[in-house]
């Protein structure tokens, strides 16, 4: 078509995963089988009598697989897909951060990409450098920059700081003013991540109404979300990504109904051998029971349900966990957090309880925040568990779909 502005043709990406062999003694007919990289001076130690520490295997992934699309001028698509689906891969792959394995891509149209704080930014220079320099990267002319300057300032909030390098930046005004350049600086497709997430709640609104806005004026966005919230708002078109391969694009409905139907599997117990996380904390394990009858899978509107967090410290840290609820579609229930506490080096665990009478039927999940003196996130895992909560009918009581993300059971009074 005439108005394609990016086409996407039997793109894959792959990437080589090293793994770690078990430390110990190899046998030269070992080393021998090894590919030639190093093999010289691997079989060297060996005739030495050295021990081989860690020797490295790789294995190839694919994190795109022959994906092909088209975009029109103009399009408000969203991407989405639970994690590890590639959502990320494709967005780098079209900014040409990474090169496809194969496949190609073509984009008629200069790029802006807002992938992760910091990107396209220089760490040493300001803010108002860091405007000049992203315009060049776009391919534009000072006087072109400086016509749009002041919008983009004004937009991003950080004007006091604008003569500040950027490293001294918190996340949410290194966002405020990245976003701001992409979108300010016109180009005619504009790449988002859920770099978005690290703003305040206004400032997101805000950027939703600043891309509505590009794409009404005839040129193209592509957001990556788990917000379908935000997702129906802004897009026209979505594509469902699930590992490495597109689902289905088509409109938003059909495609967020699609990837909710696939998003039923409860996943109510979990557990990581070594942990996973960061040097100082590790999640262990995590599930969620009925708190009065264990054994029980079926969960009700009435079940009091328990949540149950494992965490080992590698020193004595003071220390909290933050845990988010979202519906399947993607809106957050709640936010709650433990006390922040001095915890000990070892292994502890972490309870709470969601009360009965409270979440409406659907299907949920849960995400873990392990975080630092309360404000330093060391590690963040999105969708640990997920659960489906049944309809308990119960006499006199309306038996059709109750409206709302909960249902409390409140105290009524009749005079």
């Amino acid at each position: 078509m005439s108005d394609t502005i990016i086409k996407v043709e039997n793109v894959g990406k792959q990437y080589l995963i090293g793994h770690n062999r078990p430390k110990g003694y190899t046998a030269l007919r070992d080393v021998i089988a090894q590919k030639a990289k190093g093999v010289g001076k691997t079989i060297h130690q060996t005739l030495r009598g050295k021990q081989l520490m860690e020797a490295r295997e790789t294995e190839a992934f694919w994190a795109l697989k022959d994906i092909s699309f088209d975009i029109s001028k103009g399009e408000a698509v969203g991407i989405i897909g639970r994690n590890g689906a590639g959502k990320s891969t494709l967005l780098k792959v079209l900014s040409r951060i990474t090169e496809p394995t194969r496949g190609r891509i073509t984009l008629n149209g200069r790029v802006a990409s807002l992938l992760e704080v910091g990107t396209g930014f220089h760490p040493e220079l300001t803010g108002r450098e860091n405007i000049f320099l992203n315009g060049a990267i776009l391919g534009m002319n000072r006087a072109e920059i400086k016509s749009k300057f002041d919008e983009i300032v004004d937009f991003s909030g950080v004007a006091r700081f604008l003569d500040t390098p950027v490293k001294r930046y918190s996340s949410g005004m290194y966002v405020r003013l990245a976003f701001s350049v992409a979108a300010h600086l016109e180009p005619e497709i504009l790449i988002i991540d859920e770099v978005l997430a690290v703003g305040d709640a206004e400032f997101q609104k805000k950027c939703l109404g600043k891309m509505e806005g590009v794409s009404k004026s005839g040129r193209t966005v592509l957001f990556v979300s788990h917000d379908m919230v935000a997702i129906r708002t802004l897009c026209t078109n979505c594509i469902l990504l699930d590992s490495g391969n597109v689902v289905v694009k088509s409109d938003v409905e059909t495609v967020i109904q699609t990837y909710l139907q696939k998003d039923t599997d409860d996943n109510t117990e979990v557990s990581f051998h070594a942990g996973i996380g960061g040097r100082l904390v590790k999640l262990m394990a995590a599930k969620i029971t009925d708190s009065q009858q264990p054994a029980n899978k079926v969960f009700t509107v009435n079940t009091d349900l328990k949540v149950s967090v494992t965490v080992e410290c590698a020193q004595a840290i003071r220390f909290n966990v933050s845990a988010f609820l979202y519906k399947s579609s993607g809106e957050c229930i709640f936010n709650t957090i433990s006390p922040i506490t001095d915890i000990a080096t070892g292994t502890h665990a972490y309870e709470f309880i969601i009360p009965g009478s409270f979440l409406n039927d659907g299907n949920y999940y849960l995400s873990f925040f392990l975080v630092k003196d309360g404000t330093e996130v060391l590690f963040t895992r999105d969708e640990v568990l997920s659960f489906e909560i049944k309809d308990s009918v119960r006499d006199g009581f309306w038996n059709g779909k109750w409206a709302g993300a909960v249902r409390p059971s409140l105290q009524w009074k009749i005079n």
